[in-house]
């Protein structure tokens, strides 16, 4: 049977602290097999490696968060299936998933083959890493089938409680990807071209590794084949509460790219030094990024089951907990950044470059404490489409032109042209602020009413 959990009665902050640490272990080694490509390749290869490694992943990243966006649509569907007692229409779900993120893998591949080269070129790519990055993207799009089906299978985990199954799959495809790295970059000399290679093997151990899992543990509901079938319903369904999320979640990543394109512009140092920067950025953004993901699912079933009280408190303990993890994080990206840059490559211009960005991720770090939990709040409240709506205004009416405009000041420094970020997460930040007191009005309302 398996780890099935519910959220729904018990102690909240240690059911949700236990549910969150797995996820927050997951998020941290799926960053760290993402900087393991980075980190091997920067010690053994040359800049333009670096550069064609940092903006391939950005791609990769873009449509990762695509899917993953599309995949918390099974997730809160499935976690108030499950807080509603609703078990069959949770097994339809999962079968629905299975064929829906099937045909979105192929169709995604087939789109990447062609819009790689044009990529490239929007992301002023500097030309000694041009043709490496194409390598890099064209190899590791073999395996979007794999970002698709584990995604998939950890929403499913996810949505009935269960986040160890998730972080076990992450650590095999991690452990993979080390030994792929050592093995492609460090002895055959592949460089990025090596490093993509390895990622692609991982991937695909990971999702083999999870469907084992799947078969030897079960699922909490009676599941067969013929489950496994197109319904329109489900998947009008799940794409109402999941497209919102990816098209944010894709539109802001694609934010982040148009400022790594306003960067590249300035030269293959400052290219690879942002590229440095994002990995060593995705660590300490790790645990707002947990609590978002745990709050999704926690907040979906008591939504389910119409506990918004414990809902409401839950969103307060993971403010208070990310909070003071990001006072700690934050105030190392910002004073020991060049130590933490170093990890990644050896080149001194570049790791001066890096801990310059990190200088205004480090101040981001205290104030996404705040906005991602309340987009996980609002995600498992099924309040989507403002989830996206705000995420939109912050990266194309802020964090867009500011980054722009003072890209193109007297001094355009990296740690300038960063703190875009933080200046856009505040404008979020009031939004969430003032939709939450509009949101807990409606609650009392209608608990007023029944």
């Amino acid at each position: 049977m398996s780890d099935t959990t519910l959220f729904t009665s018990g102690r909240i902050a240690p059911r949700l602290l236990r549910f969150a640490l797995p996820v927050l272990g997951a998020l941290f080694l799926q960053s760290f097999y993402g900087a393991v490509d980075l980190l091997i390749v920067g010690q053994f290869g040359a800049s333009e490696d670096v550069s064609a490694v940092a903006t391939g992943t950005m791609m990769m990243q873009t449509i990762t968060f695509i899917i993953t966006g599309l995949a918390m649509g099974t997730t809160i569907q499935m976690g108030q299936a499950l807080g509603a007692g609703k078990n069959e229409k949770a097994a339809n779900i999962v079968g629905t998933s299975i064929i829906f993120f099937t045909i979105l893998a192929l169709l995604v591949t087939v789109l990447m083959i062609f819009l790689t080269r044009p990529f490239a070129i929007l992301m002023q790519t500097p030309k000694e890493a041009f043709d490496k990055t194409l390598m890099y993207v064209h190899i590791c799009s073999a395996g979007t089938v794999f970002i698709s089906g584990y995604n998939m299978l950890g929403s499913v985990f996810r949505g009935m409680g269960d986040s160890k199954t998730p972080l076990m799959t992450v650590l095999v495809a991690c452990i993979m990807n080390i030994f792929g790295d050592l093995l492609f970059v460090v002895v055959f000399d592949m460089a990025a071209s090596g490093a993509a290679l390895a990622t692609v093997i991982a991937q695909a151990f990971s999702v083999i590794f999870c469907l084992i899992l799947v078969r030897k543990k079960g699922l909490p509901f009676k599941f067969g084949r013929n489950n496994i079938k197109w319904d329109s319903s489900i998947v009008r369904m799940v794409c109402k509460t999941g497209a919102p999320i990816s098209l944010q979640d894709g539109l802001v990543t694609v934010s982040f790219l148009v400022i790594a394109a306003i960067i590249n512009g300035l030269g293959l140092i400052a290219s690879a030094g942002v590229g440095v920067a994002e990995r060593v950025c995705g660590f300490i953004m790790l645990v707002p990024s947990a609590f978002s993901q745990s709050l999704s699912a926690f907040v979906a079933q008591n939504v389910g089951a119409g506990e918004y009280g414990r809902a409401r408190k839950a969103l307060y303990y993971s403010i208070i907990a990310s909070l003071a993890c990001g006072l700690f994080m934050g105030s190392g990206a910002f004073f020991k950044g060049d130590l933490l840059a170093a990890v990644f490559t050896k080149e001194a211009p570049v790791i001066e470059a890096a801990h310059s960005y990190l200088k205004a991720y480090a101040i981001d770090t205290l104030f996404v404490s705040f906005l991602f939990c309340f987009i996980g709040y609002f995600n498992g409240c099924g309040k989507t489409k403002f989830v996206m709506i705000q995420g939109l205004i912050g990266a194309f009416l802020v964090r867009i032109p500011v980054s722009f405009l003072v890209s193109k000041t007297a001094n355009p420094t990296l740690f300038k042209i960063g703190l875009a970020t933080p200046c856009s997460t505040v404008v979020q930040i009031i939004l969430c602020g003032i939709y939450f007191v509009i949101v807990e009005r409606k609650i009392k309302s209608r608990e007023l009413k029944a």
